[in-house]
């Protein structure tokens, strides 16, 4: 058996979309046939080095959360384009049929297994980090686990808050609002704004808003240890602020043997 057959598959890339050019885009996928994943969790995707140098490797590896479902028959992932980054660079001037590697492992514990009770599931992400939180919030597993779903997008100015239409026609998905009951009164999105002052947002970084409360009355859901359960993902310094902030406030990591209530993705 090759090493592609063994440890990855060659996909192909079916769509892209531009959010922001030169900055955040998109893409599907075909997936491989038997790839399996629990909402939360990432791929490795490889790339070829097209300018591969003396010493550098064929193919380029990145970790990305899927932001499709389980269940979907395709996988999206999105991305930041890094200025000269090794990956991004190649992996931005991608096109439609252009072949993708993908390991046959899927990796990471941001699921929602990691907590073994809680009402609300507070999913709190900045950036590209919204792509893990995307695929639970279509997972039917995590509204039959928690009553309330809290999706909290932080990005630096409105036109980095993507996927709009996915998220605000969420509870009209067709088969999810015929699986889940109230689903519109159990889902709430609370886009924050850091860099601009933005109508019909919150406008300031997401450790200050657990802090002074207008989180919690965005939505009207109380915050306490008993009933709040936290999932982190985006960038290392924000992630690591959050988990401060609620640790004072008395919260604790969710370990395999010790339940808590806030569990973040280490990937970057």
């Amino acid at each position: 058996m090759s090493e592609v057959e063994d440890k990855y598959t060659r996909e192909t890339i079916t769509s892209l979309r531009v959010w922001v050019p030169g900055k955040l885009f998109s893409f599907t996928c075909t997936r491989p046939s038997g790839y399996r994943f629990t909402a939360g969790q990432f791929a490795r995707l490889g790339v070829e080095n097209l300018l591969k140098l003396p010493g550098e490797p064929d193919i380029i590896w990145r970790a990305y959360s899927m932001v499709s479902s389980p269940y979907d028959e395709h996988l999206e992932f999105f991305s930041i384009v890094v200025p000269d980054g090794a990956f991004t660079s190649h992996l931005s001037q991608l096109e439609t049929g252009s072949p993708i590697y993908i390991d046959k492992t899927s990796f990471g514990f941001l699921t929602t297994s990691r907590f073994e009770s809680g009402r609300d599931l507070w999913l709190l992400g900045s950036g590209t980090g919204l792509a893990p939180f995307l695929s639970i919030i279509h997972d039917p597993q995590t509204w039959q686990q928690f009553q309330n779903v809290i999706l909290v997008h932080s990005a630096r100015t409105t036109e980095e808050l993507v996927y709009q239409d996915m998220i605000n026609n969420f509870t009209d998905h067709p088969l999810l609002a015929e699986l889940i009951e109230d689903m519109a009164q159990r889902f709430h999105y609370v886009p924050v704004v850091t860099r601009e002052e933005a109508p019909n947002c919150l406008n300031e970084r997401i450790t200050r808003l657990l802090e002074n409360g207008a989180l919690a009355n965005s939505t009207g859901l109380e915050l306490n240890v008993g009933l709040s359960r936290f999932m982190i993902c985006g960038n290392p310094d924000m992630v690591t602020d959050i988990r401060k902030v609620l640790k004072i406030q008395g919260y604790s990591p969710a370990r395999r043997n010790s339940p808590g209530e806030i569990a973040v993705e280490n990937y970057w």
